[in-house]
C-alpha cells in the first residue's frame, strides 16, 4: 500500500522479466528473413535456372512480340505448371527439368542454397515492426517510471537500483536490435528489386511465398519425371526379355 504507483511497477517487472527472451526471439526472426534474402540473392544455381527459363520462355514465344524478352514477372514462375504438351501429360515445369536433368544437372538442387526459405515464409513484416515498436515503447516506460521512482524516497531504492542497471543493459541491446531491424528493411525490399519487382507491389512475403512455392513445384516435376523415366526403362527392359525369349522360341521351333 506504501508503494506509489505499483501497478505500474509490476508492469515495468513484467516488461524486464520477459525482455530476454523477446528479444531473442525477435532477433531469431531478423536473422531468419535476413538469412533468406541473402541465399536467394547469392544463389548462383538460382539465377542459372531463371536464365534457361526466360531462354526456354523466349524459344516458345519466338515469331511473336514476346519472344525477345529480357525478363519476367516473378509470378510466371508458377505459371509453368499451367502450360502441357499436346498429351496433357507434361508441363512447361516438366520440360523444364528434364532439360536440366540432362544438360545442367548440377543445377537439379538448387533448393540446398535456400535453407531459410520457407522459415521466412511464416514470418511478416508487420509484425516485425509492431515488435519493434512494442520493444521501443516498452523501455521507454521503462525509463518514465525509473525518473518517477527518484521522488519515491526509501520505498523504491531497491526498486530504482535494479532498474537503473536493467536499462543499462537494455538501451545497448535495443540500439543493435534497431540496427538489425533497419538492415532487414533494406534487404527485404532488395530481395524484390533483385527480381526487377516493385517492394510496394511485391513485397517479401510476397516474393518468398513466390519462390518457395517454385521450389515445390519444381521439385515435384523433377520426381514425377524420375519415376516417369524409371517406369520406362523397366518397360523396355520387359520388352527387351520378351522379344529375347520370343526369338528363342522361334530359333528352337526352327531347330526341331
Amino acid at each position: 500500500m506504501k508503494v506509489p504507483r505499483v501497478e505500474s511497477k509490476l508492469r515495468i517487472f513484467s516488461f524486464k522479466i520477459q525482455f530476454g527472451s523477446q528479444v531473442t526471439e525477435f532477433k531469431k526472426s531478423l536473422n531468419t528473413v535476413n538469412s533468406a534474402c541473402e541465399e536467394v540473392r547469392n544463389s548462383v544455381k538460382l539465377k542459372e535456372i531463371m536464365k534457361k527459363i526466360l531462354v526456354l520462355g523466349n524459344t516458345l514465344n519466338q515469331g511473336t512480340a514476346r519472344g525477345s524478352a529480357v525478363g519476367f514477372r516473378l509470378d510466371s514462375l508458377l505459371k509453368l505448371t499451367d502450360t502441357r504438351a499436346t498429351n496433357n501429360k507434361m508441363t512447361l515445369m516438366h520440360y523444364l527439368c528434364k532439360v536440366l536433368a540432362e544438360k545442367s544437372p548440377r543445377l537439379l538442387d538448387f533448393h540446398v542454397d535456400l535453407v531459410s526459405l520457407e522459415s521466412s515464409t511464416k514470418i511478416q513484416l508487420k509484425s516485425l515492426t509492431e515488435e519493434m515498436q512494442a520493444i521501443i515503447k516498452g523501455l521507454e516506460k521503462v525509463k518514465q517510471e525509473l525518473a518517477a521512482s527518484v521522488n519515491d524516497g526509501p520505498v523504491s531504492d531497491i526498486f530504482h537500483k535494479t532498474l537503473k542497471g536493467f536499462i543499462d543493459v537494455a538501451e545497448s541491446e535495443v540500439e543493435s536490435l534497431t540496427n538489425l531491424y533497419s538492415l532487414v528493411g533494406r534487404n527485404a525490399d532488395a530481395l524484390a528489386l533483385y527480381f526487377g519487382e516493385d517492394p510496394a507491389r511485391c513485397p517479401f512475403e510476397q516474393v518468398t511465398v513466390t519462390l518457395l512455392n517454385f521450389v515445390r513445384l519444381f521439385r515435384k516435376a523433377h520426381e514425377e519425371n524420375c519415376k516417369l523415366a524409371e517406369l520406362e526403362k523397366k518397360k523396355a527392359e520387359k520388352e527387351a526379355e520378351m522379344k529375347k525369349a520370343k526369338g528363342k522360341t522361334k530359333r528352337g521351333a526352327k531347330d526341331s
